[in-house]
């Protein structure tokens, strides 16, 4: 996951922009060899402020990850 809000916030925009607009942002499987790119809950819920504070709600995207044996994706 990118963890810079900067670059969420022009992602979001520039996704708009074509008419795409921004639903889940997919956090990190828990994988083996994958750790190093995972992000802390604490740095995941300043993005989720960060974003909230810089764009409109339908721009800020739901934070959510996959966890084996569960039915649908779990927000973060």
């Amino acid at each position: 996951m990118n963890d810079d809000a900067e670059t969420l916030v022009r992602l979001s925009e520039g996704l708009f922009e074509i008419g795409v607009l921004p639903y889940y942002l997919h956090l990190l499987d828990r994988v083996s060899g994958a750790g190093h790119f995972e992000v802390e809950p604490d740095r995941i819920e300043l993005l989720q402020r960060q974003l909230l504070q810089q764009l409109p709600g339908y721009l800020v995207p739901r934070m959510v990850r996959e966890i084996a044996g569960e039915a649908s994706k779990t927000p973060v």
